[in-house]
């Protein structure tokens, strides 16, 4: 496992007397956006397992409340990549995200929302992913339902990736989320306060084959998850877990399933 958690050792000393009103999922997106004038500071620690492989990155992403509706970001990587032969570490790729939240329905008790999401993935990384002809980009739309009790969250993103400069085609993929949130004790304003989630997390990724010396490989397909997790937060502080656990696969013979992904987020408002 990565050792990056201690990055979480030192934000419960950051809480100001301001409240988090709303997160998106572990795993996959929601239409959360900041107040205006809103920053919001993101820690993340991510692991993964499949086959002889593990890949690990920590991350720190920056962003901002251009308007109550409209928030924008950048973010920064550091990963290890290794398996029972080699071992890697350096920067991952840098991004640029923006969301808008293009509409909100404000109920006795709950309020739902949905917004449209972009990014890019810049080619700037020293170590993970092949060098590429251009920057990845990802568009998407996600909905939200935020209750005292009942939280749900669906969304769609699609990713289109360069071709390596290799020539090798690195193919798309559409990412699925459908969640499930629950608060089993509704608290008062300033107590901690718990969500549990169970999503199912879609990849599905284009097939194709790559010419590798002198034999060909074939790349892509679908992997289905099941991905328990928890958020807590307390006033302007939020930390969240999850584990995606796999439950379905059609991926092309070359290519070895998920064994397993942990996450872990801090996110501080103000």
């Amino acid at each position: 496992m990565p050792v990056f958690a201690a990055l979480f050792l030192t934000l419960p000393c950051l809480v100001w007397v301001t409240r988090v009103s709303a997160h998106d999922p572990v795993f996959g997106a929601g239409p959360h956006v900041l107040f205006k004038g809103g920053v919001e500071v993101h820690l993340g620690s991510r692991y993964e397992k499949a086959g002889d492989e593990r890949d690990s990155e920590a991350e720190l992403e920056l962003k901002y409340g251009i308007t109550g509706d409209w928030t924008a970001g950048i973010g920064l990587s550091y990963l290890r990549s290794e398996d029972d032969e080699d071992t890697d570490t350096g920067r991952g790729p840098s991004s640029l995200s923006t969301k808008y939240r293009f509409w909100r329905n404000d109920m006795l008790g709950a309020q739902e929302s949905a917004a449209v999401l972009a990014g890019v993935i810049l080619d700037d990384a020293n170590v993970g992913e092949p060098k590429r002809d251009g920057s990845d980009y990802l568009m998407g739309l996600a909905y939200g339902y935020e209750g005292r009790k009942w939280y749900r969250w669906a969304s769609v993103r699609h990713r289109f990736n360069e071709d390596a400069d290799s020539g090798a085609e690195r193919p798309n993929l559409w990412l699925l989320d459908f969640v499930l949130g629950i608060r089993p004790t509704p608290t008062e304003y300033l107590e901690p306060d718990w969500v549990w989630m169970l999503e199912l997390n879609g990849e599905i990724v284009d097939k194709v084959s790559n010419q590798v010396g002198d034999t060909s490989m074939r790349i892509g397909g679908s992997q289905w998850f099941l991905s328990p997790g928890l958020m807590w937060t307390h006033r302007n502080l939020a930390i969240k877990a999850g584990v995606q656990l796999p439950i379905y696969d059609d991926l092309a013979a070359n290519q070895a399933s998920g064994d397993y992904r942990v996450k872990l987020e801090a996110e501080w408002h103000f």
